[in-house]
């Protein structure tokens, strides 16, 4: 029997949180190796363990994974979550991707200057509001399904669901222009397996304070 993956990265969210929604999301137990320190990052640099010397890092069946595209891709088809054939995959890949952009503007809003700040907090509401989130509830509207792609849950439902929670932590009623997705962040959030991870005590992150900001600008070198 193979042992759990592990994840490396930082004691954060970041680029690894993704990782760690949908293994948690597939019903997927996994460690973690939590990156404190830059000499811990130049150690697994030194070792061989990084391809292109950057984290996120997995280790899974026998590989160390890098890059989070290739992990994440990996994990959706390894767990049947990467849809029944290639234009369900198309279509994940594309609803993912663009989620993906979304949530990399907040990602790096706590690390921005502070008067910054309000400036790129309302980009992102209107982004969300007028980019990303109309897609989605046009999709549940049009197809009248519960999930994104072939009625059946997929990465795409567990990546626009870390989205939307992201995006409420900014501004909480971004939904309340799109009863389709508050349907829909309420059917998801029930999912067993999610819900056991949205629950107090679970693997997920909180949102990056200033101490852990301090800590991967150290870490990280920038």
């Amino acid at each position: 029997m193979a042992g759990k993956p592990k994840l490396y990265y930082s004691k954060g969210r970041g680029r690894m949180e993704s990782i760690r929604w949908l293994l948690a999301a597939a019903g997927v137990e996994f460690e973690e190796q939590f990156i404190e320190t830059r000499e811990d990052l130049q150690k697994l640099q030194k070792d061989g363990s990084l391809l292109f010397q950057q984290v996120p890092l997995v280790e899974i069946d026998g590989m160390k994974m890098v890059q989070s595209r290739a992990i994440l891709s990996y994990i959706a088809a390894k767990y049947n979550l990467y849809g029944k054939d290639l234009k369900e995959r198309a279509w994940i890949d594309m609803y993912v991707e663009g989620t993906t952009d979304l949530m990399g503007m907040i990602m790096i809003l706590p690390f921005q200057p502070a008067d910054q700040k309000e400036n790129n907090l309302a980009l992102i509401t209107e982004r969300a509001k007028t980019r990303y989130f109309p897609v989605y509830e046009k999709a549940l509207k049009d197809h009248g399904h519960d999930y994104l792609v072939g009625n059946k849950l997929s990465w795409a439902d567990i990546h626009v669901l870390e989205a939307i929670l992201m995006t409420e932590e900014c501004k909480p009623d971004i939904l309340s222009t799109f009863p389709q997705l508050q349907a829909f962040k309420g059917r998801i959030s029930n999912v067993p397996t999610i819900k056991k991870f949205l629950q107090p005590g679970s693997q997920r992150k909180p949102p990056p304070d200033e101490k852990y900001v301090a800590a991967v600008k150290k870490i990280f070198n920038f």
